[in-house]
């Protein structure tokens, strides 16, 4: 029986999946190559999840052991599909390729002035202060009283809590010295949190909005008036043993009020942004309407607002794409082209279902695309009919792409340790790409290592 070759686009949780799912579930032999653009691994779980999260981001030590310990599993970063290689050459050189690349774009609000300047997607906040290497070390300057994040969900609580996190707080982390020096310099005072929707459809986790509570430097204000439901959010709260314990918290810290402490986080529940007002080209506040009375309405100060209100999938040439729901069409993991297959072409992942679960979701949705993998080779007979690991690599070469290998990406990983330990930390993210690529290249030339595994 030959070996089945899988391309997997995209290391985050669903890629990494993905791939060992592949190498444990397959009774036959497979061989998998996993594609980021990153010259780094792991995706939203590196430059994603909050940063003083580390027992969720811990997860990466048990993506790595995949990827250290597996025969035949690689890890290709610094290659952009769809510019460096194409779907249709990938589709030549493998048996089933895997798209997981996520949701990269942002979803609008399509009102007057959201184009000024700090406006953003909540998604370049994030990447601004996770060190992620697209994203430019000057982009946001922390110098207002007050910043405005719309939307409810967990992301919008991570950006908000950011805001207000004590500097020793970030220091045990490993975003880029730079960020922390901006985060100290910052002069915001206050953070204002806006659900457009009424409290009992709030969508961040109990979890989350206790530990917004647990930090010491900041009130989070709740006005009680905005905690009485009407009969939609009382259906849904009852219905929803999440939603109830959540609303609970919500009357714990109302009761609690205001503690006098130097920065605050306030909530305004049914809120519904109808357009920005500028003042010399830039942000100076929001302007608000009452969702359940659109005639009442009011501005809110503000010099920093972040849009928190959905991620979005990016089509790729020669992929079918549902611009509606920003997702790749698909019949169990088989991308669909109107009502046809296309053969040894799946999905998984956020690009797959849509930008939602948490990242241990991402494993059941990632054996759902293997099961329909496993059952097509098994339709073939596991006969293959992929090109060899050097094709591919000569592919590469011959167009000047420096892929960045396992060893390219532990050698990056040991030199945020050294940058760490300079300023008494334990790690510091390496952000700009062009040195990411000179440690791999260092170390690629030091052992002379030819492949990528």
């Amino acid at each position: 029986m030959s070996t089945t070759r899988v391309a997997v686009i995209g290391s985050g949780p669903s890629g990494a999946y993905t791939a060992q799912l592949l190498t444990e579930e397959s009774e036959s032999p497979v061989e998998v190559d996993v594609f980021d653009r990153l010259p780094t691994p792991f995706g939203l779980v590196r430059y994603g999840v909050a940063p003083d999260h580390p027992r969720v981001k811990s997860i990466t030590t048990s993506f790595a052991e995949v990827f250290e310990d597996t025969p035949g599993l690689r890890f290709l970063g610094n290659v952009h599909v769809g510019a460096d290689v194409s779907i249709d050459e990938l589709r030549s050189h493998y048996d089933a390729v895997v798209f997981a690349h996520g949701a990269p774009l942002d979803r609008r609000l399509d009102v007057p002035g959201e184009e000024l300047a700090r406006v953003h997607a909540v998604r370049e906040f994030v990447s601004w202060y996770q060190g992620h290497p697209d994203q430019s070390a000057e982009a946001f300057a922390l110098d207002g009283r007050r910043a405005v994040v719309i939307g409810v969900g967990n992301v919008a609580l991570d950006a908000a809590r950011m805001l207000v996190r004590e500097i020793d707080d970030l220091r045990r982390t490993d975003i880029p010295e730079h960020i922390v020096d901006a985060f100290a310099s910052s002069t915001f005072e206050e953070v204002v949190v806006i659900g457009r929707r009424g409290p009992g459809f709030a969508k961040f986790t109990n979890k989350e909005f206790i530990e917004l509570l647990e930090v010491e430097s900041t009130d989070v204000v709740i006005d009680p008036a905005d905690l009485e439901l009407d009969a939609a959010q009382q259906a849904h709260v009852d219905a929803d043993p999440a939603a109830r314990r959540l609303l609970t918290t919500f009357r714990k810290a109302a009761d609690r009020g205001v503690l006098g402490r130097p920065k605050s986080i306030r909530f305004l529940f049914d809120r519904t942004p109808i357009g920005f007002v500028g003042e010399d080209g830039a942000v100076s506040g929001i302007h608000l309407a009452k969702t359940s009375d659109p005639s009442t309405t009011e501005v809110l100060e503000t010099q920093l607002a972040l849009r928190s209100v959905g991620y979005l999938g990016k089509p790729l040439d020669g992929l079918p794409f549902d611009e509606r729901t920003g997702t790749v069409p698909h019949l169990d993991s088989r991308v669909i082209d109107g009502d046809v297959v296309v053969p040894g072409v799946y999905v998984a992942g956020w690009i797959k279902r849509g930008p939602n679960g948490v990242v241990g979701t991402n494993r059941k949705c990632a054996l759902e695309t293997v099961t329909s993998i496993l059952a097509d080779i098994a339709a073939r007979d596991g006969v293959s009919t992929a090109s060899t690991t050097l094709e591919v690599d000569e592919l590469l070469r011959s167009r000047g792409v420096q892929v960045v290998d396992w060893h390219g990406w532990r050698a990056i990983e040991a030199a945020e340790g050294a940058t760490g330990a300079t300023v008494g930390r334990e790690r510091v993210k390496l952000h700009d790409r062009d040195q990411m690529l000179r440690v791999a290249a260092e170390r690629r030339s030091l052992v002379g290592a030819p492949g990528h595994g």
